[in-house]
């Protein structure tokens, strides 16, 4: 879906004979809209400590989906790589903080100017950047990597996140220009976030062939042993060339990462409380409360803690595919909603660990909230007659079942919105005019989540609508993804606080008609169109966040998507005897790359007791 974004914009400086003429953006760093948190020659970043020790290992489990990798080539289509590769051995243009949200310092980039009229980013690399191979970090090898990531070999994510990108020309040896087709503040952001390797890497090979050809790049971590289907190691690169900058100060602290892998849940918790590796963060809220214990934890060896964070919630749902009758319906796709109860599943499935979705801009400044206000007002007046009365007053919620509410209640109001679609309960079923019964298909790739899907199940039945648990290996089940071939699928979309040109591929017109795009809900509307060329043409953070905003309402009211469910806290355990964790989080940290980017290990290791014969 969203690539991770990192932004940077700094002074002209040395390249003012290459700047178009007129005043450009110019700061040793770039925000989104100007403000920086680090000033000029700031030493580090708060959260790190400088004086962090360097040595010992950090051991972690891999929570990818694939139980092993194949190759090192983190880009391409085919094949799985090793967890973490991509951040630990790639360096990028720019790179942002952890207690800041839309906002960047340069890395490889030491120079960057925007045209004023953005449409074209500058950049100059610092002469020390180095590649794991010694070589400099020159323009021909930041081409040769966009060009890579935009040819035909490589995941599509990031052909989609560079769209808007014209073309990138080389200047001299250190210096390369990005050219845009249109002004986009993310642009420039977008760019200085690639992943960029050597033209060395795979030389003489088409880029589908680089396998395990060992990548060069210039992260400060490098592949170490290795035992496919097992583990891998990276070991850090005491020769890294930004070892010393402020923006890498007090990071990459462990000599080695060792990333083990598991075949199945229950393997990973008990190889960590058995001490085979340090540190996990556990996404089930039922291994959280009761598996999660043992001697070790009442030691003090094992801590279990849950650290409270900032990130933007995305949104968690059921895509409903509009493409697909009877969910073009907007008073079906409502009565569905309905009937989903959301707080007997968190109390009785979840332990009350989680809270309910609400749009798709949760935890951050871009959700909308109470009644539209009067810019929001202004964005959404020219579509009043396409879209449904209730954009226009408050900001929709999920239904509830607690205090005043009842479940009961909830399924008397979808069966009177059933009801005026023209659905009625006969022969035992719920069934349209030509005596079709309604029944849905829900896709899954796992059998995982039949205990979420049967309560919401069993609610629909009192309706009168079946809904069908189909569970297809991963490999279908993303080919039907592809051509929208379902009628309902669980989807989490992670959240940003600086929403731009991926939103087109989630809910524009186009991508409702492009196979593989990610516009699983078919949403074809005028209206969407508009606020996201809106929210990504914004000159003023108040205007993007007028854009966003009604967006939120029209996708919203609109009911396309199902809110499930989502958590503000890393729940994150660790062997506290053998790592340190930094004074306090950043508030915009996730949660396993925090610990990998700043944590140390404690040494030497804290000697545990023996057991007693």
């Amino acid at each position: 879906m969203r690539l991770s974004l990192s932004r940077l914009l700094l002074s002209c400086g040395l390249l003012l004979a290459l700047c178009p003429a007129g005043p450009v953006w110019a700061a040793h760093g770039y925000a989104l809209w100007g403000e920086l948190k680090y000033p000029t020659g700031f030493g580090h970043f708060a959260y790190v400590n400088p004086e962090a020790p360097k040595g010992g290992e950090l051991r972690l489990v891999s929570n990818e989906r694939s139980s092993t990798f194949d190759k090192y080539n983190p880009f391409t289509i085919k094949g799985s790589a090793p967890a973490y590769l991509s951040s630990l051995m790639f360096d990028t243009l720019l790179t942002g903080a952890l207690d800041e949200t839309g906002a960047a310092y340069g890395l490889l980039a030491d120079d960057v100017a925007v045209a004023p009229d953005g449409l074209s980013a500058t950049f100059h690399l610092r002469a020390e950047a180095r590649f794991h191979d010694g070589q400099p970090v020159l323009a021909e090898d930041v081409k040769y990597s966009y060009d890579t990531l935009m040819g035909p070999d490589t995941a599509p994510g990031y052909k989609t996140a560079l769209e808007n990108v014209a073309g990138l020309e080389v200047l001299d040896a250190q210096t390369m220009r990005f050219r845009f087709r249109s002004p986009d503040r993310e642009l420039p952001l977008t760019v200085g976030a690639l992943p960029i390797f050597s033209h060395r890497w795979g030389a003489g090979k088409r880029f589908s062939e680089v396998v395990t050809d060992t990548p060069i790049g210039s992260g400060p971590y490098r592949i170490g042993p290795v035992r496919f289907g097992r583990d891998i190691t990276y070991v850090r690169n005491p020769d890294y060339w930004a070892r010393d900058l402020n923006v890498k100060r007090g990071t990459g602290n462990f000599d080695r990462i060792t990333v083990k892998i598991y075949k199945d849940n229950t393997a990973r918790l008990e190889a960590f409380k058995a001490g085979e590796f340090d540190l996990m963060v556990f996404y089930s809220a039922g291994d959280w409360a009761r598996r999660v214990k043992g001697a070790r934890f009442d030691t003090g060896e094992l801590v279990k803690r849950e650290f409270k964070h900032r990130l933007p919630s995305g949104f968690q749902s059921f895509f409903l595919n509009t493409r697909r009758k009877p969910l073009d319906d907007l008073r079906v796709r409502k009565a569905l909603g309905l009937a989903l109860d959301f707080e007997w599943m968190n109390r009785q499935l979840f332990y009350g660990s989680y809270q309910r979705v609400n749009g798709l801009f949760g935890n951050t400044d871009c959700a909308a909230q109470g009644l539209p206000g009067t810019d929001e007002l202004a964005l959404l007046q020219p579509w009043r007659a396409q879209l449904p009365a209730s954009v226009f007053g408050p900001m929709a919620e999920p239904p509830r079942t607690d205090g005043a509410h009842s479940l009961r209640d909830n399924l008397r109001q979808a069966q009177a919105l059933l009801r005026e679609a023209g659905w009625s309960y006969r022969d035992g079923a719920l069934r349209n005019a030509q005596g079709e019964p309604l029944v849905l298909e829900y896709l899954d790739s796992s059998e995982g989540k039949v205990a979420t899907f049967a309560s919401w199940a069993r609610n629909l039945e009192k309706l009168g609508i079946s809904l069908k648990f189909r569970s297809v290996d991963f490999a279908l089940y993303l080919q039907r993804l592809q051509k929208f071939d379902f009628d309902l699928v669980t989807l989490a979309v992670p959240g940003t606080n600086t929403p731009g040109k991926d939103y087109a591929d989630l809910f524009g017109s186009k991508a409702a008609d492009t196979e593989d795009s990610g516009n699983m809900a078919g949403v074809k509307s005028p209206a969407v169109d508009a606020l996201i060329n809106a929210m990504v043409g914004a000159k003023t953070h108040a205007a993007m966040l007028a854009a966003c905003r009604s967006l939120d309402r029209v996708i919203a009211h609109g009911h396309y998507l199902i809110p499930q469910y989502t958590s503000v806290t890393h729940r994150i355990a660790y062997d506290a005897w053998r790592l340190v964790e930094p004074a306090q989080m950043p508030p915009y940290a996730p949660g396993e790359g925090w610990a990998i980017d700043t944590w140390w290990a404690r040494l030497p290791p804290q000697t545990r007791p023996q057991p007693q014969p």
